[in-house]
């Protein structure tokens, strides 16, 4: 099985190396138009650097990891030949915002198509793929899943969900990001050297992250499970609250959310 990569960037890198490892051990093509990056890439992954029309004529999936802006040109550049390939080849396209439909009406041609909206810890296989399918088989889609096995974990979810689902997971490691440095900032404040207030910050998320998706619990239950009476914790929660924090969260996800639909026009 060959798969390709059209663009080797921070996203399409981290997603080829997951599919390098996978189980379907396949045949894996990259390009780029920053040939130095695709070869480095190529390099570390023991995979060929080929251009955009190769790729499509011999891979039996392509990803195409590009900007939405840049996707319209790519597609118009290898419609021939995908409309030659018909379903043999199944495209696979993160551009944010872009719908199947309009994917489908700019190559003009029918064509197997994936969608997804990965995150960044896919590099680390802790990452979160939505996705949605158009004209793809069971087994292909099969195909897909497995592929991206050691990705994180890959759900399928209704296209007119996608969007908000990128807001949400896509945008969210930022967001961990600047929560896990701030609590590491109060734990400077309090006196703990840097390097071990971040490593402690970022343990103790990953820990309470895992608590939810181990027990099922609502959040609010495990938060209320350590908060004791009159105790420090609670303490911490009021000024949380009291600062906004909650809202602020929902509203982060909101405008990443009404940026996306704006993209996608």
């Amino acid at each position: 099985m060959k798969i390709g990569f059209i663009g080797t960037g921070n996203m399409g890198g981290a997603l080829a190396a997951a599919v390098a490892k996978s189980e379907e051990k396949p045949t894996l093509l990259l390009a780029d138009f920053d040939v130095k990056k695709a070869t480095a890439l190529a390099d570390s992954l023991g995979a060929t650097v080929a251009d955009n029309l190769t790729l499509c004529k011999e891979c039996d999936m392509v990803f195409l990891g590009v900007k939405p802006q840049v996707l319209p040109d790519l597609l118009k550049e290898i419609a021939p030949v995908v409309s030659r390939r018909g379903d043999v080849l199944t495209l696979v396209s993160m551009a944010a915002g872009i719908s199947l439909e309009k994917v489908s009406r700019e190559l003009g041609c029918k064509a197997s198509l994936i969608r997804i909206m990965p995150n960044t810890p896919v590099s680390v296989g802790k990452g979160v793929i939505v996705y949605d399918t158009l004209n793809v088989s069971a087994e292909k889609e099969q195909t897909f899943c497995r592929s991206l096995a050691f990705a994180g974990l890959v759900e399928k979810l209704d296209e007119s969900k996608i969007d908000a689902a990128s807001a949400l997971h896509g945008c969210g490691p930022a967001f961990v990001y600047l929560f896990l440095e701030a609590l590491a900032d109060g734990g400077v404040a309090c006196g703990l050297p840097r390097d071990v207030a971040l490593r402690f910050a970022s343990a103790t998320a990953a820990g309470a992250a895992e608590m939810v998706l181990q027990t099922g619990k609502h959040p609010g239950e495990l938060k209320d499970a350590v908060c004791s009476p009159g105790g420090t914790t609670i303490q911490g929660v009021r000024t949380l609250e009291e600062m906004g924090f909650r809202g602020a969260a929902t509203d982060a996800v909101i405008a990443a959310f009404e940026k996306t639909l704006e993209l996608g026009k």
